[in-house]
């Protein structure tokens, strides 16, 4: 994140200056002559706005983002709504808290289980029956245990991510909700209940339960059921915007400087489809923090708030549908949510009576928007709900081993296990090493500016970045950390050890190695061929190691294309959404054809050079090259078979 400790600073120094033209509005927390103990700032209007003119313009202007809506409320009332920057660039159309539209992403989530929850609270959905109970098709046994609602609302069900139709940008490829869930069932890699990862198709599994109880289509009984009580005037999860809304959505960019993109729309869009305005969210807020308020009954309310599932204590846990963001000793609800352009979170901090909603319609320089609203979230605590933090100490010695016992690649529980997108682990598994002073080196956790952060070991398997209030934590059995986690997605996300044979640790470079192998020995061919031409030399095998020869040059030279023409159909999938709906389907089966054709047949025939090779008394360089190749063919062929380039399905 080039630059953003800069202007994080320069935001401070505008805030700071305001704050001298406003003597009330210093800090994010005074001190006293007398205490070293932060004071609070009064929580009001004027208060606050003064603190977001300070924070809020200049971080847009120097992450280049277009626009942000901020809602504030406190004590049932919306406190302060204040809109920045531009819904619409080019004709500066402002953003405005009541009528600006954002796209919520995940955030739609929280409609979807305050949904479930009043089916609870009205006794047509059990949150420990098998949720087959409840559906017209069946979701496939596995573990010996069944799927329940309680784990599709904590992210336990289970399920290995999907990606296929998950996004487009045209209304015709948005399915009705039956069709979406049942033409691709996920597998489940994790028996129910053990292990947080994230799943989009849990929750809109979630949705189409509500619909089936409840006999009304998902979005018509948000309208009524959530939207209109609430008095969200300016919401929607239909895809398809009615037409008095669809003027009131904003813009999305990469960069505020940037062209808009088109409209992303969401096949799962109970998981991530809502449209709606800072002033909605604001009075959606309002109601859980009123222990439910017109949505729920007050005991259905604590029942959702309070129960909480912690994978690894004392890291924040998951709820039923929100995930605790706990901060400055007191307890925070929340949930985020992310498309490309559009980056909304909000959080609720229930025994204060106090909710803060931000979103932002561009990502901004190096995804600015994600630490725009950490630290958002942060100076808001430290400002109003200061904490004097007083952590532990492990001595240095223990603090050395269990990190060095940390040390290990790691790939995230929220994943594509069993499709061909499970080879992006090859460069997005985790790496934890150690650093000059033997502590942790996380890669997955970088400072503001990108930096490595300083982990302090504050009890055991308990670390505290330095610089901030991000906590990791391990979970050890039997001498061996199995899983560890982040304070801000260990809700729903957990880091497990990457086994040893599909370790991007050594099979990244193996890789890297064997194509430069591979290249070389497809180009030594023609370069051989045109230098025997030049000076008549011919040369000096038999027909079969001649045709071993060519064999193995010839399939290491499709070896070579076949590597580019994955990553040329990675690229164009994963570039454009509306080639995850089947378009590029006669790509994907024609490589699924090709690669173990080419594959085996590079092993094959560098097996068959090696042998005629060594049989017949070849030099030792040609020798060894003929046992390289043979190295690298089979790595090329693991690679394949483990991260399931080799496949018959063109579900991803």
């Amino acid at each position: 994140m080039r630059g953003l400790c800069g202007w994080i600073g320069m935001a401070m120094l505008a805030w700071a200056g305001q704050a001298m033209a406003q003597p009330d509005a210093v800090h994010a927390s005074r001190v006293t002559p007398q205490s070293s103990r932060p004071v609070a700032h009064i929580l009001d209007k004027s208060d606050v706005d003064a603190w977001l003119d300070g924070y809020m313009p200049y971080a847009l202007q120097r992450g280049d983002a277009a626009g942000a809506v901020v809602v504030v409320v406190k004590d049932g009332k919306i406190l302060t709504k204040r809109g920045f920057g531009y819904a619409d660039v080019a004709t500066r159309r402002p953003v405005d808290p009541d009528m600006t539209l954002f796209r919520q992403a995940s955030i739609s989530k929280l409609i979807t289980w305050t949904a479930v929850m009043q089916m609870v609270e009205r006794g047509k959905i059990d949150l420990d029956r098998d949720v087959n109970a409840y559906l017209d098709f069946k979701i496939p046994d596995r573990f010996g245990k069944p799927v329940t609602m309680r784990n599709l609302m904590t992210h336990r069900g289970g399920f290995e991510e999907v990606q296929r139709g998950l996004n487009s940008y045209d209304i015709k490829d948005v399915p009705p909700l039956d069709i979406a869930l049942k033409r691709q069932i996920p597998m489940r890699i994790f028996p129910p209940g053990t292990t947080p990862a994230y799943s989009n198709y849990g929750t809109t599994l979630a949705a189409y339960i509500v619909q089936r109880v409840s006999g009304e289509p998902f979005d018509a009984y948000a309208q009524r059921h959530i939207f209109t009580p609430a008095g969200m005037v300016r919401s929607s999860l239909s895809q398809r915007l009615p037409i008095d809304l669809q003027s009131l959505v904003a813009n999305g960019y990469g960069r505020g400087s940037g062209k808009p993109t088109r409209l992303e729309l969401n096949s799962f869009w109970p998981a991530g489809g809502m449209s709606a305005s800072g002033v909605d969210m604001g009075r959606f807020m309002i109601a859980h923090l009123d222990h439910g308020g017109v949505l729920l009954r007050p005991e259905t309310a604590r029942q959702m708030h309070d129960t909480i599932l912690k994978a690894i204590p004392p890291l924040n846990g998951m709820a039923l549908g929100f995930y605790e963001q706990n901060i400055n000793g007191r307890r925070a609800l929340s949930h985020a949510g992310d498309t490309l352009t559009f980056h909304s979170q909000l959080w609720l901090l229930p025994d204060d009576n106090v909710g803060i909603y931000m979103s932002m319609n561009a990502a901004g320089t190096d995804k600015v928007s994600g630490p725009i609203r950490n630290y958002l979230f942060d100076a808001f605590a430290d400002r109003y709900f200061p904490f004097d933090q007083k952590d532990g100490r492990v001595d240095a010695a223990t603090a050395k081993a269990h990190a060095r016992m940390m040390v290990g690649t790691y790939n995230k529980t929220r994943r594509l296990e069993n499709s061909f997108l499970k080879a992006m682990e090859l460069s997005s598994q985790i790496k934890v090493g150690l650093d000059a002073q033997g502590g942790l080196l996380v890669k997955a956790a970088p400072g503001l500016a990108g930096q490595p952060r300083t982990w302090i070991e504050i009890a055991p398997f308990v670390w505290r970045d330095s610089m901030s209030k991000t906590r990791l934590a391990a979970q050890v059995e039997n001498g061996k950390v199995v899983r560890f986690g982040l304070d801000s997605s260990s809700p729903y996300l957990l880091f497990e050890p990457a086994p040893w044979y599909l370790s991007s640790a050594w099979l990244t470079p193996a890789l890297l190695v064997s194509l430069v192998t591979l290249f070389l020995t497809a180009l030594s061919w023609p370069i051989v061929a045109l230098v025997r031409r030049r000076y008549g030399v011919q040369p000096m095998l038999t027909i079969a190691q001649w045709r071993a020869y060519r064999s193995t040059r010839g399939f290491a030279g499709l070896a070579i294309a076949l590597l580019v023409c994955w990553l040329w159909f990675s690229s164009v999938l994963l570039g454009d959404f509306s080639s995850m709906n089947g378009e590029l389907d006669w790509a994907l089966i024609a490589l699924q054809v090709a690669t173990p054709l080419v594959l085996t047949g590079l092993f094959g025939a560098a097996l068959w050079n090696a042998g005629l090779t060594w049989r017949r008394g070849g030099g030792r360089f040609a020798k060894g090259w003929s046992l390289v190749l043979i190295v690298n063919a089979a790595i090329l062929l693991w690679i394949a078979i483990g991260f399931h380039l080799i496949g018959f399905s063109v579900n991803f």
